[in-house]
C-alpha cells in the first residue's frame, strides 16, 4: 500500500514538474531573457506568495505578468494605481438597482477587480496609502470585507506590484507593513545586448509570439501543495533563523549592526523556507540545499531590511549588506 502511494507520489511530482518545464518555454516565447525574473516569479507563484517588481519603464513588467496569465490559463486583471484611485475601485462596491418587475430598490455588491486569480497592480506607489492598504487583508487572507461581509477570493490568488526606482515625484512609498505581504521583491535590469537585439527583431515584426495556455488552476493548486512537502533539514532551519536574526542588533556582525536600521522579522525567515522550497521543486529536487537559500536571500530580504544613515553615508548597498550577512553566518556542515 505505501508503495503503491510513494510510486503515484512521484508519478505526480513528474507530471506537474513537466508542466513546469512546458510553461517556462511558453513564457520564453514571449519574454526575452530575464531568466532570473522568471524563476524568481514561479517561485514565488508556487510558494504562493506575492510579488513586489521593480524596474525602470519600458522593461516588459506588464508584458511578464500577462504572458504568465495566458500560459496558466488563469483570470488577470490590471488596476493602474493613480493617485485619484480610491479602495472602492479596487475591491467593488455596493450599487443601487431597482427590479423593474416590483419596483423595489435593493444594493447589489459589484465585484472590483480585485476578484480575480492573478492582479496585476501597476505602479502601487503612485496611489495614497489607504488604497494601498485595500490590498493588505486580500494579500494576507486572501479575502475581503466589504460592508462588514467577508468574501473569500478565486484560488489560486496571486499579486504582482510594480514600482517605479526612478520616478519618486508625486509617489507615497509603501509602509513596512505592505512590504513585508510581498514574499519576493524582484528588481528587473537592462536586458544584455544579445538580448535586446533578439527584442527588437521579435517585437517589430508582422506578427509577434503568443504563448499558449498550458496549466490549470487544479494544476497550480496541486504543486502549491506539492511544495509545502518539500523536506528541509533542521540544520538549514537554524541557518534561516540564525540569518535573520543576524540582521537585527545584538545577533549580528559589527558592520551589520552599523548599516541595519531595523532588521527582518520572523516572517522573513518563514518566507525564505516557503521560497527555497518552491526552488527547490522548480530544480526537480525533493529537499532543499544551502544553494536555495543563498540564491533567495537578496529578493527575500531587500525590502525588509532599512539601512541605517551611516550605510546611506557610507555609500554601502543592500547587496553589498546582503553579501556581508552571508558572510558573517557560518553555513550547517562548514567549520
Amino acid at each position: 500500500m505505501s508503495n503503491t502511494t510513494d510510486s503515484t507520489i512521484e508519478e505526480t511530482i513528474e507530471q506537474r514538474l513537466s508542466g513546469l518545464a512546458t510553461l517556462k518555454r511558453e513564457i520564453g516565447k514571449v519574454i526575452v531573457g530575464q531568466h532570473e525574473v522568471v524563476e524568481q516569479m514561479l517561485i514565488c507563484l508556487l510558494a504562493r506568495g506575492h510579488v513586489l517588481l521593480e524596474g525602470v519603464p519600458g522593461l516588459g513588467k506588464t508584458l511578464l505578468v500577462k504572458t504568465l496569465a495566458d500560459a496558466t490559463d488563469l483570470a488577470f486583471k490590471r488596476v493602474q494605481f493613480t493617485p485619484d484611485l480610491m479602495p472602492g475601485d479596487i475591491l467593488g462596491s455596493e450599487i443601487l438597482e431597482e427590479d423593474h418587475s416590483t419596483g423595489k430598490r435593493f444594493f447589489k455588491f459589484q465585484r472590483g477587480p480585485i476578484f480575480t486569480n492573478i492582479l496585476l497592480a501597476d505602479e502601487i506607489n503612485r496611489t495614497p496609502p489607504k488604497t494601498q492598504a485595500a490590498l493588505l487583508e486580500s494579500m494576507q487572507e486572501y479575502a475581503v470585507t466589504v460592508a462588514g461581509e467577508t468574501m473569500a477570493l478565486p484560488t489560486p490568488y496571486f499579486v504582482l506590484a510594480t514600482q517605479n526606482p526612478i520616478e519618486q515625484a508625486g509617489t507615497y512609498p509603501l509602509p513596512e507593513a505592505q512590504l513585508d505581504r510581498f514574499l519576493l521583491n524582484i528588481h528587473i535590469d537592462y536586458p544584455d545586448e544579445a538580448d535586446e537585439v533578439a527584442i527588437l527583431r521579435a517585437t517589430t515584426g508582422a506578427a509577434g509570439a503568443a504563448a499558449a495556455a498550458c496549466m490549470d488552476a487544479a494544476q497550480l493548486l496541486e504543486m502549491q501543495q506539492l511544495v509545502r512537502e518539500i523536506s528541509v533539514s533542521d540544520d538549514l532551519y537554524h541557518y534561516v533563523a540564525q540569518l535573520v536574526r543576524a540582521t537585527r542588533g545584538g545577533d549580528g556582525s559589527g558592520e551589520l549592526q552599523q548599516w541595519i536600521k531595523w532588521g527582518a522579522g520572523p516572517r522573513a525567515g518563514q518566507a525564505l523556507i516557503l521560497a527555497a522550497k518552491a526552488r527547490a521543486f522548480l530544480h526537480q529536487r525533493l529537499a532543499v540545499t544551502r544553494a536555495d537559500i543563498r540564491a533567495l536571500l537578496l529578493p527575500v530580504l531587500r525590502h525588509r531590511i532599512l539601512l541605517s544613515f551611516q550605510a546611506q553615508a557610507d555609500g554601502v548597498s543592500i547587496e553589498h549588506v546582503l553579501e556581508t550577512l552571508i558572510a558573517s553566518v557560518a553555513e550547517p556542515g562548514r567549520d
